[in-house]
């Protein structure tokens, strides 16, 4: 696919800033889901982070989940792109499978289980649980934008 930008979109007062992560929803075969208690913050959410200028998606979110778990794990497919429109932060969500590796804690997380779908709802804020749901109910990938806190549209 060829993109082009004309000048004049160039030249508009404002230049957007985005932020790249990855996230990986890692579903066990028992139809569990990684989640991680973030270290920051304590709220639960999928292992991911920033995309580093020199790694393909897929390499990112290998890279992250094994950071912050201790999981390895093969990628199996793109589940969904997700936009906070506060932090301009776009993150690119990818359904794995575990490979191998055993959970454990990071400086980044104070805890890592596997969650049930419901355990994830009841947990998880919803623009994080979505992510996880979406990556399970086959119908994506999704596109959705939210401020931070609510959905604010879906395909």
């Amino acid at each position: 696919m060829l993109l082009y930008m004309s000048n004049s979109a160039r030249e508009t007062s404002s230049t957007p800033l985005h932020s790249v992560s990855v996230a990986g929803a890692v579903v066990r075969e028992d139809g569990r889901l990684l989640a991680i208690r973030r270290a920051d913050n304590g709220t639960w959410e999928l292992p991911g982070g920033v995309l580093e200028l020199t790694e393909a998606p897929e390499e990112g979110v290998v890279r992250e989940v094994w950071e912050e778990t201790g999981v390895r794990v093969e990628v199996d497919e793109l589940t969904g792109v997700y936009k906070n429109t506060t932090r301009g932060i776009v993150a690119l969500v990818f359904r794995c499978k575990p490979s191998g590796g055993a959970e454990r804690t990071s400086d980044e997380s104070t805890a890592v289980e596997w969650l049930t779908p419901q355990q994830v709802s009841e947990r998880m804020t919803e623009v994080y649980a979505v992510r996880l749901l979406d990556a399970v109910d086959g119908a994506g990938p999704h596109v959705r934008s939210h401020d931070g806190q609510r959905l604010t549209s879906a395909r």
